[in-house]
């Protein structure tokens, strides 16, 4: 009976790709704590709200100017808080999509949900 060849290489590949995908992850892993331990900042209403926000999604500062706390506006006050929580979350997440990007060549999305 003929050997067939295997097309896929044989182990070695086999054994080089699970190399490269433990490489990819403790990667990942590392881009991920420093994503964690990083620190974004918004202000918004010409500085009357600054939210500063780490990579866990925490919060770790919220200033509000005095003069932003008129007790016959306090919609205004309830937006501009709004607006610096979901500025700072979109940072986070520019921030780790570019992450995941630079790591899987632009490919995140199509990797079958790997990444």
């Amino acid at each position: 009976m003929a050997k067939r060849s295997n097309p896929y290489g044989g182990m070695g590949n086999m054994n080089n790709l699970m190399k490269q995908a433990q490489r990819m992850q403790r990667q990942m892993e590392e881009q991920q704590k420093a994503l964690e331990e990083k620190v974004f900042e918004s202000s918004v209403g010409g500085g009357m709200v600054t939210l500063k926000m780490n990579g866990k999604r925490e919060i770790v500062e919220l200033k509000i100017d005095p003069e932003a706390l008129d007790p016959e506006d306090v919609e205004d006050l309830e937006d501009m808080i709004k607006a610096a929580f979901s500025n700072a979350l979109g940072q986070i997440d520019a921030e780790q999509a570019a992450s995941v990007s630079s790591l899987t060549g632009g490919m995140g999305g199509s990797l079958g949900g790997l990444f």
